[in-house]
């Protein structure tokens, strides 16, 4: 199983359905930004576009999967209320109304599309992010201010010191708890590190899953910094924000793609400090700047697995 969110979580699953066929993902749901946050706003719903992007990542590479992914991914272009929507936040969002359950409508979406796994959100509820800031005011470079919501964080001018969810405690998918109990692996990141990858991790009951889980655990590092989010982070940076907000889990393998990290050994002693073996390997895409390959991922992840 795979956890996260956004562009990151779907590079993971597009590389992981070519590993196996028993594949589920938990999806972050703090989206107050775009299509999303609007549909979220008028009608109380999850935010539907983290969800809605790994169900893409899911679709097989035959006709019928990659037209459907396209269709799932295509954006309306006009000066009326459904200019930037997509078209899957809005079947998404139609089977919940029908059905009245997230996870059944999230399920007839996969169904439909010939997913190649499961898509379960992370929690019942939706979410908000809210942000300790370091540095955002000019006039008072060392003030800590607070931000609200996940679009806030992710392009803050400050440094984030750390984050939370509003609701602090909130449900749970009980079909997530049952994934990361059932799991053989699980694979955390890459993706936006404060509003994608930790935000799974502060949702306690299945922060208490993963720490239990018999599954091992994979942590998939970034290819760099993120503007806006992680400025000025390193490689190990990022593990230990990671650990301050879970301290109690423990990782078994951390992979870095090898042209993205400056001190092999540093960041060797920083993943064993969480109880991880340092894989390096090539994972980045050759075309597209700072983004996963996913047939390199494929590669490795299946030689972790093995």
């Amino acid at each position: 199983m795979a956890l996260g969110g956004g562009h990151g979580l779907a590079a993971s699953l597009s590389a992981l359905r070519q590993v196996t066929d028993q594949l589920t993902a938990v999806v972050t749901v703090a989206d107050n930004g775009g299509s999303s946050g609007r549909l979220r706003t008028e009608l109380g719903v999850l935010p539907p576009g983290d969800l809605r992007m790994a169900l893409a990542a899911l679709c097989r590479d035959d006709e019928w999967g990659r037209t459907w992914a396209d269709v799932l991914q295509h954006r309306f272009r006009s000066d009326g209320a459904l200019h930037d929507h997509a078209v899957g936040n809005l079947l998404i969002v139609a089977l919940w109304e029908l059905l009245g359950e997230a996870v059944d409508g999230l399920d007839w979406v996969a169904r439909l599309l010939g997913a190649q796994g499961r898509v379960l959100p992370m929690s019942s509820v939706p979410l908000d992010i809210t942000a300790r800031v370091l540095g955002l005011d000019p006039l008072h470079p060392e003030a800590i201010s607070e931000i609200r919501g996940q679009t806030e964080v992710a392009t803050t001018n400050g440094h984030v010191v750390d984050v939370a969810l509003d609701p602090a405690d909130p449900p749970a998918c009980p079909e997530a708890l049952v994934a990361v109990a059932e799991a053989d692996w699980v694979v955390v990141g890459p993706g936006s590190w404060f509003t994608s990858v930790i935000p799974n991790l502060l949702v306690p009951a299945l922060c208490r899953g993963l720490e239990q889980t018999s599954a091992r655990r994979v942590l998939t590092l970034n290819l760099g910094e993120q503007i806006g989010e992680t400025d000025g982070f390193s490689p190990e940076t990022h593990l230990e924000v990671l650990a301050a907000h879970a301290p109690e889990l423990r990782i078994d393998v951390v992979l870095a793609d090898q042209d993205h990290v400056p001190d092999p050994e540093s960041l060797r002693r920083t993943a064993s400090s969480l109880g991880a073996e340092l894989v390096v390997a090539d994972i980045a895409d050759d075309q597209r700047q700072l983004h996963h390959d996913p047939a390199k991922l494929a590669k490795i992840y299946r030689e972790i697995f093995q």
